[in-house]
Order: C-alpha cells, then sequence, then structure tokens
C-alpha cells in the first residue's frame, strides 16, 4: 500500500510539472532534448517532463539603467553620462537565440554609441540638445538591436555633470550674463520712459501752442468784428447827419457857428498846442469871411429898429 502511495505521489508531481501557465504579457518557447521545438501561447500548456522544458520571455516594455560614465566631448572637456533604455522583445526566439545576455548587452551597446555621440558634440551642444541626443542614441541602438528581435522605444539621458570648475564657470556666466540682461533692459526702461516724457512735453507744447493761436484768433476775429461795427455805426452816423444837413438846408451863419464851436472843443482839449491847418491863408480868409458875415447880420439888426 505504501509503495502504491508514494507511486500515485510520484506520478502527481511528475504530471504536474508538466503543466505550464503563460500569461497574455509572456512567449513560450518549448525546447525537446536541447532542442528548439515549438513557441507557446498564452494560456494553459502541456509539456513532457524531463524531456521537454519551457522558456518564458516577457513581451511588456522594459528598462534598462545605463551606468555614469565620463564621456569626453569634441572641445575636451569630461562630462558625466547617465541614461535609461526602454525596450520591448518583438521576437522571443531571436532574444533568446541570438544574445546571451541582452541587457548586459545592451548597456555596453548604449555606453559606447554614447561616446561617439556626444564625442562629435561641444559642451554647450550637450547640454542644450538632449532631444537630439536622446533621438540619435535610440536610432544607433534600435538598428543594432533588431537582430536581436528588441525594438528600442525610448533613451533618455538622465543627467549630463561638466566638472566642477566647468560648472563654477557656468555659473558666473549666467549670473554676468542676468546682470547684464538686467542693466540693459534698465537702460531701455530708461530710454522708453524719456522718449514717452519727451513725446508728452511736445505734444503739450503743441497743444498749448495751438490754443494760444486759438484764443489770438478769436480775440483778432471779436476785435475786428467790433472796428467793423464802430465804424459802420460811424458811417451811418455820419451819412445820417450828413442827409440831415442836407435835408435841413443850412445857411452860412449856421456853418460859421458850427466851426466856431469846432475850434472851441479843439482849443479846450488835453494838448498843449494847437496846429492849424497847412494852408493857414484859406483859414484866415474863412474867418474873414464869418467876421463879414456877422457884420451883414449886425447891420440888418440895426436896421429893423428904424423901420419900426
Amino acid at each position: 500500500m505504501i509503495i502504491w502511495i508514494i507511486l500515485a505521489v510520484v506520478i502527481l508531481i511528475v504530471a504536474s510539472s508538466g503543466i505550464k501557465i503563460i500569461r497574455p504579457f509572456e512567449k513560450g518557447l518549448v525546447e525537446r532534448l536541447g532542442k528548439y521545438n515549438r513557441e507557446a501561447q498564452s494560456g494553459l500548456n502541456f509539456i513532457i517532463p524531463f524531456i521537454e522544458r519551457i522558456i518564458k520571455v516577457d513581451h511588456r516594455e522594459m528598462v534598462i539603467d545605463v551606468p555614469p560614465q565620463e564621456v569626453i566631448t569634441n572641445d575636451n572637456v569630461i562630462v558625466t553620462v547617465d541614461a535609461v533604455i526602454y525596450y520591448e522583445v518583438t521576437d522571443a526566439f531571436r532574444v533568446i537565440y541570438n544574445v546571451r545576455n541582452f541587457e548586459m548587452a545592451a548597456i555596453k551597446l548604449a555606453q559606447t554609441n554614447l561616446r561617439n555621440v556626444i564625442g562629435e558634440m561641444e559642451l554647450d551642444q550637450t547640454l542644450t540638445s538632449r532631444e537630439r541626443i536622446n533621438v540619435k542614441l535610440r536610432e544607433v541602438l534600435d538598428e543594432a538591436t533588431d537582430k536581436w528581435g528588441v525594438k528600442v522605444t525610448r533613451v533618455e539621458l538622465k543627467k549630463i555633470d561638466p566638472p566642477q570648475d566647468i560648472m563654477d564657470a557656468m555659473s558666473k556666466q549666467m549670473k554676468a550674463e542676468r546682470t547684464k540682461r538686467a542693466v540693459i533692459l534698465e537702460a531701455e526702461g530708461y530710454k522708453q520712459s524719456q522718449i514717452t516724457r519727451a513725446e508728452g512735453d511736445k505734444r503739450s507744447a503743441i497743444l498749448k501752442a495751438e490754443g494760444q493761436a486759438e484764443a489770438i484768433k478769436r480775440v483778432a476775429d471779436a476785435s475786428r468784428y467790433k472796428l467793423i461795427a464802430e465804424a459802420e455805426g460811424q458811417a451811418g452816423a455820419i451819412l445820417k447827419v450828413f442827409e440831415a444837413i442836407h435835408d435841413g438846408k443850412p445857411t452860412n451863419d449856421l456853418i460859421a457857428v458850427r466851426y466856431l464851436e469846432t475850434l472851441k472843443e479843439i482849443a479846450n482839449g488835453t494838448a498843449n498846442k494847437v496846429f492849424l491847418p497847412y494852408e493857414a491863408s484859406g483859414f484866415l480868409g474863412s474867418i474873414a469871411a464869418i467876421s463879414e458875415l456877422f457884420k451883414k447880420d449886425g447891420t440888418k439888426t440895426a436896421k429893423k429898429p428904424k423901420e419900426k
């Protein structure tokens, strides 16, 4: 009985060793007596114990961390570069049978190509062209690993560290550049403020001058209107007086009296001197005519009582 129990247990153990389960993201390679036999798909699979064995290959995207290494740039600066590689298996057969240790091979290949890619660039380019380095390195690695049944999806540089003295010099340069930009911006701001102020003063002066010109023009128009109105009024008054004089048919004695009244007003002026007309003889003749006129009037007045 004990022998049969032991035999059943052994058969159960052997049978269970022939049952293999492959998950959806895996592929299985079945070897029979050390020789590739077939590819097992995901799910439940059976193999012959002790004759066949199954090798599982993960098809998910995986990451390889490339150890930091020192690389010399084109301008002879030593930088420390650290990168990561993202890849996925596309052919399980080739990744098992075409390369012994894919991860080690990919790391060494990445380190070698990092030296080549960065060695062609100067320090400033390596610090500002990470995307370019990533793309170029990915293309090189993807082409080299194609025969291994692996596709390199991405390569990312984690860090690029120059020597400490170079970093100190870069820090000083960056500080100087920022100081320079600050001074330039301050000067530009001052220049712009002065230009704006000058433009404002100019505009203010122009508006002030235009306002003064407009005021002078309006004052001149008002004065002109006033003089025109006064002149028209005086002209109208003179015409009225002239018409009244002619309509009244003045006599010579009335004209003489008005002439004398006018001379009286001239003599009563604030001036110290009275200027007579240039034709003094004519002026004196007019006075003589006036005196004769008054004599005739006196004679007429003297005769009137005798008539009574």
